[in-house]
């Protein structure tokens, strides 16, 4: 690992440890501290989601035209303007303005620093640059959100104010420290005539490979991350009778299993086809979802109930540990020369849709048909590893396989030391 992805990595926790102090909070801080009902709450929460619809477009075109760290820089000072304001926000629009300007710089985070670290890896080294990305953004978050925990008051909108600022001053940091990084040369598009500009877009809905990765990365997004603190926990507590505290050695065992298995789970998929991984991911969600089932749906303890409804947090975060080393360097290894801020982008917006229509779908069925949830998002969660097996068909050798190039490079070098040494 170079010096300049040890900085980018640092740079992902650092992004990750200061939404981990505001996150689980943001809610309680509109509805409750600021005095701005649950309407006002949930209002925000959308607000994120359309800032990020907006900008994410516009973000392909700027990295692939400017490069990733101009636009990765902009986005932290407008997320670091946007913790701040909400902060010190007190009525509804200025929370709503607030909260518009922090969603906006979080979603182009993520596509400016995936296409960084595109730069600065190689087709070896890609997966696990990307397994160590979503090691440290979870293992960031939990510590954000631990110690947010306890400085947190609801009695006191000083506090809250702190926790915002950490924030703020967390994307402040960052950008120092992504200032410092010198990432390799790519191909721009600004450096191509400006008719490959325009066509971009047409490119890459063009690439069926890549669409067909889209169509999976919503059901993806859709059945597993959409329902976390949405639809799932909804189903927990009206159907499960899972308690707060419960829901909350849930999420926690969620991100243990990540942190725990990730490198362990990164030997394994390595050397495995990665569409293969994606359909093993999605067999292993359809066995999480028979599991709620039973915490829900089954006869048996409360004890019992929480147990296995904790079990489907674990085994979620199983399949998110095998995905992180998966999705992420194939949608970079499909993208042309110049384009992987493009395609990062595209996969973002794809991400941010489901995430939106995720909630609203999950939230209503899981709290009114509980039974009808679970089937529903157990046939989504076996409709990924059709989809996969699909996707496998599209994929050249390379982009399936990519650990087969670095087993024929040593076979070469070794078969020309052989003829060399014969000679």
């Amino acid at each position: 690992m170079g010096a300049a992805m040890r900085r980018i990595h640092v740079g992902n926790a650092l992004s990750a440890f200061g939404l981990g102090f505001t996150v689980p909070y943001l809610y309680v801080y509109v509805a409750q501290v600021r005095g701005l009902g649950a309407m006002t709450a949930g209002v925000v929460l959308a607000v994120f989601a359309v800032a990020a619809l907006l900008v994410l477009p516009l973000a392909g075109r700027a990295i692939v035209r400017r490069g990733p760290l101009p636009v990765l820089v902009a986005a932290l000072v407008t997320a670091a303007v946007g913790a701040l304001s909400l902060g010190l926000a007190g009525n509804a629009p200025a929370v709503l303005g607030a909260a518009a300007l922090l969603g906006a710089g979080q979603a182009v985070m993520q596509p400016a620093l995936a296409t960084m670290i595109v730069d600065c890896s190689s087709a070896e080294t890609r997966s696990r640059a990307f397994a160590t990305q979503f090691f440290l953004q979870n293992l960031g978050l939990g510590v954000g959100g631990l110690i947010g925990g306890h400085l947190v008051d609801t009695t006191r909108v000083s506090s809250f104010t702190l926790l915002f600022a950490i924030e703020a001053a967390m994307f402040l940091l960052l950008v120092v420290v992504m200032s410092t990084v010198r990432t390799p040369h790519a191909p721009r598009i600004a450096d191509a005539p400006a008719s490959a500009a325009r066509g971009s877009w047409k490119r890459l809905l063009e690439n069926r490979a890549m669409v067909q990765l889209s169509v999976l990365g919503f059901v993806l997004f859709f059945a597993c991350y959409g329902q976390f603190e949405s639809g799932l926990s909804a189903y927990g507590v009206e159907a499960a009778g899972i308690s707060t505290s419960a829901l909350g050695t849930a999420l926690a065992a969620n991100t243990l299993m990540i942190v725990v298995a990730q490198f362990a789970v990164l030997r394994f998929v390595e050397r495995r086809r990665r569409s293969r991984v994606i359909a093993g991911v999605g067999l292993i969600w359809a066995v999480a979802w028979g599991v709620a089932g039973y915490a829900g749906l089954g006869h048996g303890s409360q004890e019992m109930a929480t147990a296995a409804f904790v079990s489907t947090y674990a085994l979620f975060g199983l399949g998110e540990a095998m995905l992180s080393p998966t999705v992420a360097p194939l949608v970079a290894d499909l993208a042309p020369s110049g384009m992987a801020g493009q395609y990062n982008s595209a996969f973002a917006l794809v991400k941010q849709l489901a995430l939106a229509v995720g909630p609203a779908v999950g939230g209503p069925l899981a709290a009114s048909l509980p039974a009808p949830y679970i089937v529903t998002f157990l046939l989504f969660s076996l409709g990924i590893s059709v989809l996969a097996i699909r996707l496998g068909k599209q994929l050249t050798t390379v982009q399936d396989q990519p650990w087969l190039t670095t087993r024929s490079k040593v076979v070469a070098r070794g078969g020309a030391t052989t003829e060399s040494v014969s000679a």
